[in-house]
């Protein structure tokens, strides 16, 4: 079902899996750059349908994060990944996100339909008068007439989460009093109107947000069923979230995977034109079954063809592709730190141009052998890279089970998918002949008398004699009490911790120096919804910086703002600070990957394992 052809407009899709926009940070100044190329053609290449294109701005008022796509500038992009994509079909997304942008980059004024500051940024834009709205029609008709005549099969128009036709649709950002507000869907309407007359036979296509989770005001399932039955555009993609609920439109792993698996089928039922299911679609089965019950006629599988390019080619060979996980880690990159789009499991994705890719040996089997002291991520992608190539691979593993922090990491709430990455990796080493000993502790001696290659991927270790994250989501904690979670890094597992325990009726306090908890889970889209979550399970939140001594079974807090001093009953803490690296074994000059060198993320474990490999290969 997933590579059966499409026929779409004058062109057919080879699958009808769909590759969507999204935030890359590949570009050049404002122009799609040769990374772009590379990243879209690894996917068409992948056997993707259709490819779509990062939106770009339709109008120089619109900079929304600083290597967001100007339409203007994208005419060579766009040929570029037009001809190295085919035969899938290439739509250019095009947007602007009016009230929700920036004036930091273009340092003007937003733009937007009435005088409502936006949730996030609080910036009050200026109100569009007819100048404004004309520009902005006629921008969308000069960037979709520039991307057909660049070679794209058509456009997307984006109406989205982020998108000033979504304002104008809202009656939470639209106000006006003129016939743009007592009508809200006219400026949508000439704006379809516009591209069309631009694009001539191409294909126009709409992404949607059919709910703005705000139904006190804002769009709604209703409105979006009545909206789109009369919408002359040839594919629809439906998706949800608004201003008030951002992290809605492509939230991790704590929500589950197509959550708009039924707004989709409403909004296809009374549909003029193929429909599009969007949403934390990750695996096969369940695209599948979304194809055949008629809930959509394509399926976007953005972030599981970020994980595994080959998604498309791999499920037609019979094989398993690359789990995506939700965690958003990687290839969640709008802040300020302008990261390049990745993937924790496929590291290479966004970096296709000066990553080489994994190659595969030809000749005589055993080339080599190699010992791995580690089975988490990093040494099983290492043992995996290696025994691709011809390498016989051992790895010894102290634990009863591959996965390394990994799979305990996985036992937090909401993250039990990570391990689906560590599944994959030990599946593909013992497809691949890899020998695994669990239960079996390397010492020194052991990797002294080894006949071959040894790398060490050992993990980390606890930073303190206290009770570790890892230790509190095995359940190794008093059977009952209150429970201190002490949280200095501000990421995803003091959070995780703390709702596990709890939701395990545990009385929690979770203790930071950051002004909310989480803070680092801003990257990933998860900061509210965390907080929200760690509130509605009854845990006490510590928000100002403490001291904290332990004396006895009493957790003294001291606030270094105000001086004051109260008793906390705790029956216990947990640790979850930084972790050192597990050193036992390492020797100067051994090679080693992962958490023994520095405790980081999954990202790097993979990444070092996969270059200790291939640098042994060479």
């Amino acid at each position: 079902m997933l590579t059966e052809p499409l026929p779409l407009g004058t062109r057919t899709a080879p699958s009808r899996v769909v590759f969507g926009p999204h935030e890359t940070n590949l570009g050049r100044d404002r122009a799609l750059s040769d990374r772009h190329v590379a990243y879209y053609r690894e996917r068409a290449r992948g056997g993707s349908g259709v490819i779509v294109v990062e939106t770009a701005s339709v109008h120089d008022s619109d900079w929304p994060y600083e290597r967001a796509p100007l339409a203007s500038d994208c005419g060579p992009g766009w040929t570029a990944i037009a001809t190295e994509c085919a035969p899938a079909l290439v739509l250019a997304s095009l947007g602007h996100t009016g009230g929700q942008g920036s004036s930091a980059y273009s340092q003007q004024a937003l733009w937007a339909p009435s005088p409502v500051a936006d949730a996030v940024s609080r910036e009050l834009p200026m109100v569009m008068d007819d100048v404004e709205i004309a520009a902005l029609t006629a921008g969308f008709g000069a960037a979709a007439r520039l991307a057909v005549e660049s070679g794209c099969a058509g456009v997307e128009i984006e109406a989205g989460d982020r998108s000033v036709l979504r304002q104008f649709l809202s009656g939470i950002t639209n106000q006006r009093g003129d016939d743009y507000g007592s009508d809200r869907a006219r400026l949508l309407c000439e704006v379809i109107a516009a591209v069309r007359e631009a694009v001539g036979d191409g294909i126009v296509a709409l992404r949607l947000s059919c709910d703005e989770l705000a139904p006190w005001a804002g769009v709604t399932p209703a409105h979006a069923l009545a909206l789109v039955r009369d919408l002359p555009v040839d594919l629809l993609t439906v998706v949800r979230a608004g201003p008030y609920a951002g992290s809605a439109y492509r939230p991790d792993a704590h929500a589950p995977e197509g959550f708009n698996r039924d707004l989709c089928a409403s909004i296809k039922a009374v549909a003029p034109c193929p429909v599009v299911l969007q949403g934390s679609v990750v695996s096969a089965a369940f695209a599948s079954a979304a194809l055949a019950d008629g809930v959509c006629d394509l399926v976007e599988m953005t972030r599981a063809q970020i994980a595994d390019p080959a998604l498309v080619g791999t499920l037609r060979l019979g094989g398993s592709p690359r789990p995506c996980v939700l965690c958003n880690q990687a290839c969640r990159v709008r802040d300020a730190r302008n990261p390049i789009v990745s993937c924790i499991g496929e590291p290479r994705s966004g970096y296709e141009t000066r990553d080489p890719e994994v190659p595969q040996h030809q000749g005589a089997a055993d080339v080599g052998a190699v010992l791995v002291v580690g089975g988490g991520p990093a040494g099983l992608e290492c043992a995996r890279v290696l025994a691709l190539q011809g390498f016989s691979v051992e790895i010894r593993d102290s634990s009863s089970e591959l996965g390394g922090a990994l799979r305990e990491a996985a036992l937090g709430a909401g993250r039990s998918r990570l391990t689906d990455l560590v599944d994959w990796l030990a599946a593909e080493c013992a497809r691949l002949g890899v020998k695994v000993s669990l239960g079996h502790a390397v010492d020194a001696e052991e990797i002294a008398a080894f006949p071959g290659a040894v790398v060490l991927a050992s993990g980390s270790c606890p930073g303190s004699e206290r009770i570790d994250a890892r230790a509190a989501l095995r359940g190794e904690l008093p059977a009952d009490g209150p429970v201190l979670v002490h949280d200095p890094i501000g990421g995803p597992i003091g959070v995780s911790v703390a709702e596990k325990l709890a939701a395990d009726g545990r009385d929690v306090r979770i203790v930071t120096q950051d002004p909310v908890v989480g803070t680092l889970l801003s990257m990933t889209g998860d900061l509210a919804d965390c907080n929200t979550r760690l509130q509605q399970a009854g845990v006490t939140r510590e928000l100002k910086s403490l001291l904290r001594k332990q004396t006895g079974d009493q957790a003294l807090l001291e606030d270094v703002w105000t001086g004051s001093q109260r008793w906390v009953p705790a029956g216990v803490v947990v640790d979850c600070g930084p972790l050192l690296p597990q050193e036992d074994l390492y020797t100067t000059g051994m090679l080693r990957a992962g958490d023994c060198v520095a405790p980081r993320t999954v990202l790097e474990a993979v990444l070092e394992g996969r270059r200790v490999a291939l640098e042994l290969a060479r």
